[in-house]
């Protein structure tokens, strides 16, 4: 399905990370080599733009750091490699599956570990060879989005998002907890040109971002305590005569209970909570209720808290009283699931036991019966990823055999007992959707795989084809179909019927955005119980869950730890990827940001090594003095840099947030609820 042009094989591709632009791209090989890499201008959204991470894949495709051949390491963490063939790691797995199914009776000593390391379609291929097998532990749940997830889910029963272009029609854009201007670049030109047109922007953060230099109000909120900004903010506006009654009248339920609850909050107390003067918050107030035209952003970071959940419910619950719900150029926009309407045959549950992704360490500590003896991890990075890191430590070392698929030697894979290479986006077939705009693409093979590289989907055939050498029946997962097969069984009518398309090949012709609605909620009918926007949810009460949205006062820092710690995206990473190669790498060292006047107090100057600590260990880092930084907060960005010793979530007692089980089968982790103290090294 490629096309030659100017000399060079072109293929259309979609970068699969788990990032809101999902951008489209096109390869340029000539002689089988990758020698070029642009956006693609038929992608509606990314518009031919990458960002620098997709910039530089050549590099991350051809670094000299990347895993050409299975490894077999000789002592656990030892460091000893040994190449060994294809053949030898899948005799060594598959004797290893055979042997505790005999001991065991049971399949459910093989446990897999998976997330967001590619969210292309036929990555879901190492659910489907495990669930082959029988019955196997899996790790379920989410750890970046599931509170606020679910509270959509209740307010307005389904996640939907507008068009981002929906925002050049906002006459105030309040970007909320999100950084875009790092995590979401493809966003920025829609709020520029909104700008243009006379639009405010508004930056709520608890740090001055990138994103807060280009804003027209910044407002600083203490970490945790957006619920009492947004709560103070829709009380203001109702009871000033500014809601929108209609939208409230016939498009909610609940609201004479929300509204008696907003009616004895106490403005000062609110306002002191969240870190504002109550005439900021007036302000801010008057501002938001002028229009309907609000486009309200809610960030991930903002649910990272105990809290979470109630958090966002308040931002929804702020965003129906002001009647921007379904109005063009406004709503409240979190995440979206409407163009991932795939069949999923790879995840039918065989009846699979289900460990917490948030607890993976302690649950595998508390299994009594049918231990785990055998880990798979693949598009994970969890010895850098998790918390509790200590723990997780002791207890893979109780395991019998770790398997790890890998593009690099990971933090994980450097502690697993056979590592086995990864394709790239530009090696395999796949189908990649957004949980932010509504385009879905295709990525084609631009290039063999990198020396003995293999893709999930194939790794997974090949281990189903040798297990059932040794014995016969062991696993059903297909073994001699195709990619091409996969995704024919993967699409279906209504998925075509969104695409305007009637297969997914003529996704070679260029990305296809979904036909749903521009504006989401625009029918103002919801996907409720009710069909309203409901500041009541009965469903949020039978999960035992406040049914509104109230105030719970977050997390505060102690005297002993009297610093949060902040660990917040990189602008050149996502997650624990990118920031190993070189070009990318801003920072050689992990770094913490630390404000003049607690830096100064400490006596700490820009370039100094200091141990940041609490109760659950030290880490060193390198500190860089800034005045975007909070004085009682420190800021590190999460990655992964090879050769570290900093593992951020060391520090992190993975706390629970208060929602998430609906969405992603657990609650998600309060990640910015860390507190800590630092010292001169």
């Amino acid at each position: 399905m490629a096309y030659n042009e100017d000399g060079y094989q072109i293929t259309r591709h979609i970068c699969p990370r788990n990032c809101y632009d999902t951008c489209g791209m096109l390869a340029y090989v000539r002689k089988g080599r990758l020698e070029k890499i642009t956006g693609d201008p038929t992608h509606g959204y990314t518009k031919g733009k990458l960002c620098s991470k997709g910039q530089n894949y050549i590099q991350r495709v051809y670094s000299s750091e990347r895993i050409r051949f299975p490894l077999r390491q000789i002592g656990r963490g030892s460091g000893r490699w040994e190449r060994i063939t294809w053949e030898q790691a899948m005799a060594i797995i598959c004797e290893k599956i055979l042997n505790l199914q005999d001991r065991y009776h049971s399949t459910l000593p093989f446990c897999l570990n998976k997330y967001s390391g590619n969210f292309g379609v036929l990555h879901s291929a190492v659910e489907g060879m495990f669930n082959s097998l029988g019955p196997t532990t899996q790790a379920r749940g989410s750890p970046c989005w599931s509170a606020g997830l679910d509270a959509q889910l209740y307010d307005m029963g389904y996640n939907r998002n507008s068009d981002p272009g929906d925002m050049e029609k906002a006459n105030i854009i309040i970007l909320w907890g999100v950084n875009p201007a790092w995590t979401a670049i493809h966003s920025l030109p829609y709020i520029y040109r909104a700008q243009e047109k006379g639009a405010i922007v508004i930056v709520i953060d608890p740090v001055y971002t990138q994103t807060a230099r280009k804003a027209d109000y910044f407002v600083q909120t203490k970490p945790g305590e957006d619920g009492a900004l947004a709560l103070a903010l829709a009380k203001i506006i109702y009871e000033s005569g500014n809601g929108d009654q209609d939208f409230i009248d016939y498009h909610t339920l609940g609201w004479p209970l929300f509204r008696d609850y907003l009616a004895n909050l106490n403005l000062d107390y609110l306002s002191a909570q969240c870190g504002q003067e109550l005439g900021r918050i007036q302000e801010l107030a008057a501002i938001i209720g002028s229009t309907r035209a609000v486009f309200i952003w809610a960030g991930f970071g903002l649910q990272r808290h105990i809290h979470g959940g109630q958090t966002l419910r308040a931002i929804d619950a702020l965003g129906a009283v002001t009647g921007c719900i379904g109005f063009p150029g406004g709503g409240v926009h979190y995440a979206h699931r409407l163009t991932w309407g795939f069949n999923y045959n790879f995840l039918k549950d065989p009846g699979n036991r289900y460990l917490n992704i948030n607890t993976f360490a302690q649950e595998l500590n508390h299994l009594q019966e049918q231990p785990v003896k055998m880990l798979w991890v693949s598009c994970r990075n969890l010895l850098a990823q998790d918390t509790a890191g200590k723990m997780l430590r002791k207890e893979l070392d109780k395991l019998e055999l770790i398997v790890t698929v890998e593009q690099f030697l990971t933090e994980t894979a450097c502690y697993s007992d056979i590592v086995l290479p990864a394709t790239t986006q530009f090696e395999e077939m796949d189908v990649v959707p957004s949980y932010w705009h509504h385009w879905i693409g295709l990525n084609e093979q631009a290039i063999l795989p990198y020396f003995e590289a293999k893709s999930d989907l194939e790794i997974g055939q090949l281990l189903a084809k040798t297990l059932n050498t040794y014995r016969p029946g062991s696993s059903s997962f297909p073994i001699e179909k195709s990619p091409g097969s996969f995704l024919d069984e993967e699409f279906n009518e209504e998925l075509y019927a969104l695409l305007g398309i009637s297969h997914w090949s003529e996704l070679a012709a260029g990305p296809r955005q979904a036909a749903v609605p521009t504006t989401a909620w625009s029918s103002k009918t919801f996907a409720t119980p009710s069909g309203k926007f409901e500041f009541f949810s009965t469903k949020a009460q039978c999960e035992n869950i406040p049914p509104f949205a109230q105030y719970h006062k977050g997390m505060s820092s102690k005297d002993k730890y009297p610093y949060w710690l902040i660990t917040s995206h990189a602008q050149q990473g996502l997650n624990s990827q990118f920031q190993n190669i070189t070009k990318l790498a801003k920072n050689k060292k992990p770094v913490v940001f630390i404000h003049p006047h607690t830096a100064a107090a400490k006596g700490v100057k820009t370039g100094q090594m200091v141990r940041v600590y609490n109760h659950l260990g030290v880490i060193t880092l390198q500190a860089h003095i800034s005045p975007d930084t909070p004085p009682d907060i420190l800021v590190c960005h999460q990655g992964w840099l090879p050769g570290s010793e900093a593992r951020l979530n060391d520090l992190n007692d993975g706390l629970p947030t208060d929602m998430g089980r609906v969405s992603t089968g657990s609650q998600g982790v309060a990640f910015y609820d860390v507190f800590v103290d630092f010292d001169p090294v």
